[in-house]
């Protein structure tokens, strides 16, 4: 979506945080989608109603992509237009071809780098479109498309995503076929964790940023909707989105599992988690049941959600999804 308190705003900021080839029966005619429902052709010029609120029209299949979010990017390479992809966000890491590709910026993009790449198609982020909504303005003055994408909350937002980038890209059909895999593998998870039972059922804390300010996803994130996938209980779950916890509740809470995802900005998270003053008789610590994921996997909405939902299930009930 990095020093401890800036670095731990960036991340819940960037967590809400982190064109391809055409089918040769195209019409000629122009598609207009307002529902954002794909077809399995597509057709050029088409006018997508984004995020922002905007009609926005793309005239001919992008061949010069400029991706201002690393969950964009992945959506564009999953859908097989990754060569298109001509600029991307400094803090795009996957899949490592991005290594290669022009950075045009973090939190706020380089204006004047990105209208001289000349792109198709500027994909935006409601998580950050505020950020560079004057930059936005300039590149929609000077005739560059851009598409805000949904910032997704849950996985039918991550759907939406998905359709909504195959459609201006010209790859319906592979968002069609990528939403079914993923729904396809969810399912497979879901039907695994009917195994949990009542008994069994495991309280579940996920940190997203370390102490002092402690984030956790609460309801209406898509990290709540994974636990409820595997059949665990999130702690968090009654605060509402990426909220900042108190420390006294959930230690009253008593999560049976603490999961951190910044242990790739933070040393050794969970030793930091064991050593807290007051956690000692949290049912996680003493047991020993600490564990750090992959943060890509479990905070970028995009394809790899489900890999995050697996690393989860096996990080909490092994003994099931192992």
């Amino acid at each position: 979506m990095k020093k401890l308190a800036s670095l731990s705003a960036l991340l819940v900021l960037s967590v809400g945080l982190m064109a391809g080839c055409g089918d040769s029966s195209k019409e000629e005619n122009a598609s207009t989608s307002k529902g954002n429902e794909p077809t399995a052709t597509q057709a050029f010029p088409v006018t997508i109603k984004d995020a922002a609120g905007e009609e926005v029209t793309i005239e001919k299949e992008p061949k010069k992509i400029v991706s201002l979010i690393p969950s964009n990017t992945e959506i564009v390479f999953e859908l097989g237009a990754g060569d298109n992809v001509v600029g991307v966000s400094d803090n795009d890491n996957y899949p490592k071809e991005v290594e290669k590709i022009e950075k045009i910026g973090g939190m706020e993009m380089n204006t004047e780098k990105v209208i001289a790449m000349e792109p198709d198609l500027v994909l935006a982020h409601a998580s950050n479109a505020h950020n560079g909504s004057e930059g936005i303005k300039q590149l929609k003055e000077v005739g560059i498309p851009v598409l805000v994408v949904n910032d997704s909350q849950n996985f039918e937002q991550v759907y939406e995503s998905i359709e909504m980038i195959g459609q201006a890209t010209g790859e319906n059909e592979a968002a069609e076929e990528l939403v079914q895999d993923m729904q396809e593998d969810l399912k497979e998870i879901e039907e695994k964790a009917k195994a949990v039972t009542e008994q069994d059922r495991k309280k579940v804390l996920i940190e997203v940023s370390p102490a002092p300010e402690i984030y956790s996803p609460g309801k209406n994130t898509f990290m709540n909707e994974m636990l409820q996938m595997i059949g665990a209980d999130n702690v968090a779950g009654d605060l509402e989105g990426w909220a900042k916890i108190d420390e006294e509740s959930m230690i009253a809470a008593n999560p049976d599992v603490i999961v951190t995802t910044y242990g790739y900005y933070t040393e050794d998270p969970v030793a930091q988690v064991k050593s807290r003053s007051g956690w000692e008789d949290v049912t996680a610590i003493k047991q020993e049941q600490i564990y750090d994921v992959h943060s890509d996997l479990v905070t970028r909405s995009g394809p790899r959600l489900v890999e995050g939902v697996e690393e989860l299930a096996e990080a909490i009930y092994p003994e099931i999804f192992n």
